[in-house]
């Protein structure tokens, strides 16, 4: 981690703040701005981190927003995103060589996956130079975040999660939040989806406690392969060799049997009881949303090490553009010839940051027969975490760049078909809030590879049609219309909830069907119709395919706000993840947010949601 900072120096990639700032919320709130600048913006190194709250000081300093950008991506992976790509598809597709030549080139091959296991060391690793055991262990001694005002407490957010099954024989490394209970305990939040928790069931099924360690810095990297959708059983420390052409060096924790990165900077060891569940959250996540209050497993700490100078590695989520953006832009291209693996005909795809990756995709195929969209959309819903994938978007290979907002939009509404969508359902993320129930929910996939019909379609002013409309739905107060040069225009309105629910009262504007081609209702104080960053960032957190579309003749009505029980809604609702005013205007004052305007404050939904 030293050695990354200083890469990090030299080349302008990294901005120090000497000026003391709280480990609540000032130092998240200064992240999150930060990564929302063209480009990212740069990593932060906080030098003195402090806890006003409870009078204390850290010499162990923050560094926060290194996945930010393209250009660090590649200072972490050392090589251009492609050739990693390119080297997977070459084993993918490996064949048998010809002649000598072949063999010696496929032999170099083979031979560079000697780097990807672990090579074990037995003397004292760096990360084991300062320890912590029995009554000395105190996770308060971290500068642990606390990042949202109605965060549950502090939180780890780039912890390594370790973990291996029952016989030893699978192990496991994965990312997931850990809420602090106290000096020695951690709420461990791993979905029912992910691999730990598969082994933690096994754990609990034979009665005996599980291993549980957490590693902080050390090599970034292993940070992202935390993260990567590596199939079940395989170890992403193997990804990491894979990567970097070298072996990663483990050594194994003093209270448990768990093997870590040599230099992490900071190893936090343990033992989960399957017996002990307890309540975590709530916590600002990813989805820009507060995920609920439910019960996980607890770790209870056996051991804290770290090296003699640690740096404390940390990210913030909640509403894009975030750190995860170029995190989830790594793990598209790398894993786009796994996918293409087991779904024939895919070219490409895209998953939009303000989709939160979950909620939106797009893809690319050169569709060979009948249903060949439809095809590759269940194998999608179907294949590990891409299954978590709420709406998918599917386009021919005539299309145009699926990153080029403008354009790829346009081509989707003109071959955009209300007979040619696909509603089911499926699992959907823990944290996704709009389905009806936990963790199950509906999907929409639609198949735009053919051109669409043209339309015998009148066309009306914005001001036109909003008087129109609120003559027929007393719920509507504002109305935008966006690409009215399509064959697919998009409508989005702005409406007032009462005790209708708003498909049904959408019923009204039958008469407007010749004007309307796709309808988006919105909740009209929470959102800002010129936005449309932020607009599809709600829409696709806010709806359910099975409950929230309804298609009349050739138009579609979404609703895309917030729901209540008169929707069928039965679980709360979130509150979304909103800066302290009183903290924006902390940081304001120690001379730290000069270059944020209120436009800036405005675009990306910094504080409140925008009153219009």
């Amino acid at each position: 981690m030293q050695t990354f900072i200083e890469l990090l120096q030299k080349n302008n990639e990294l901005k120090i703040i000497d000026i003391p700032l709280d480990i609540n919320l000032e130092i998240p709130h200064l992240a999150y701005l930060e990564v929302k600048k063209p480009g990212g913006g740069k990593a932060l190194l906080f030098t003195h981190p402090i806890d006003s709250k409870n009078k204390k000081t850290f010499d162990i300093p923050v560094l926060m927003n290194v996945f930010g950008s393209h250009s660090r991506l590649e200072l972490i992976i050392n090589q251009p995103v492609e050739n990693i790509a390119n080297h997977l598809e070459k084993l993918i597709h490996f064949t048998p060589p010809k002649g000598l030549k072949g063999f010696l080139s496929s032999l170099k091959d083979i031979f560079f996956l000697r780097h990807t296991l672990p090579k074990r060391t037995h003397s004292t690793p760096p990360s084991q130079q300062i320890i912590q055991t029995g009554e000395a262990i105190d996770l308060f001694s971290l500068p642990i975040l606390k990042t949202w005002e109605k965060d549950g407490g502090p939180f780890i957010t780039m912890g390594q999660i370790y973990t291996q099954s029952l016989d030893g024989k699978k192990k496991n490394l994965g990312m997931y939040r850990l809420q602090v209970y106290d000096k020695n305990h951690l709420g461990l939040h791993w979905q029912i989806h992910k691999d730990s928790n598969h082994f933690f069931h096994e754990y609990k099924k034979a009665g005996v406690k599980m291993p549980v360690s957490i590693g902080i810095g050390g090599d970034p990297l292993y940070t992202w392969c935390g993260q990567a959708p590596l199939p079940y059983g395989i170890y992403e420390l193997l990804l990491y060799g894979f990567i970097k052409g070298k072996r990663p060096h483990i050594a194994q924790c003093l209270t448990n049997p768990l093997s870590l990165p040599c230099d992490c900077d900071i190893i936090i060891e343990g033992w989960v009881d399957p017996s002990e569940m307890r309540l975590e959250g709530p916590f600002g996540d990813h989805t820009g949303f507060y995920t609920p209050i439910e019960p996980y497993p607890v770790l209870e700490v056996s051991a804290i090490t770290h090296k003699k100078s640690p740096v404390y590695l940390a990210t913030v989520v909640g509403k894009p553009p975030l750190e995860d953006k170029y995190m989830g832009y790594l793990t598209e291209r790398v894993f786009l010839p796994l996918l293409q693996s087991t779904a024939h005909g895919l070219l490409d795809y895209h998953m939009p940051e303000n989709g939160v990756f979950h909620n939106l995709i797009l893809a690319k195929i050169s569709p060979q027969y009948p249903g060949h969209a439809k095809q590759i959309m269940h194998n999608f819903w179907g294949t590990g975490q891409m299954s978590f994938v709420k709406h998918a978007i599917f386009v021919d290979e005539n299309a145009p760049k699926l990153t080029d907002t403008e354009k790829i939009t346009e081509y989707i509404l003109n071959h955009f078909s209300t007979q040619n969508l696909l509603i089911t359902e499926g699992i959907c993320d823990a944290l996704d809030h709009a389905s009806p129930d936990y963790a199950m929910g509906g999907k929409l996939g639609v198949d735009a590879t053919k051109q669409s019909e043209e339309k015998d379609f009148e066309l009306y002013s914005d001001e036109k049609l909003l008087d129109l409309a609120r003559a027929l739905m007393a719920e509507i107060m504002i109305l935008k219309q966006y690409f009215i040069h399509t064959q697919n225009p998009i409508c989005i309105i702005g409406v007032e909830k009462n005790t209708r629910n708003i498909l049904e009262a959408s019923k009204n504007l039958a008469s407007l069907q010749k004007s309307l081609a796709i309808v988006v209702f919105v909740d009209v104080n929470k959102n800002d119709l010129n936005n449309p960053y932020m607009l599809l960032w709600r829409i696709t957190n806010n709806i359910d395919a099975k409950r929230d579309i309804c298609i009349c003749n050739h138009t579609i009505f979404i609703d895309a706000t917030d729901k209540n029980p008169s929707d069928g809604h039965l679980r709360e609702w979130p509150k979304e993840t909103d800066c302290s005013i009183e903290i924006i205007e902390s940081l304001r004052a120690k001379g730290l947010l000069d270059t944020i305007t209120e436009g800036f404050m405005k675009r990306f939904h910094i504080c409140q949601s925008p009153k219009t």
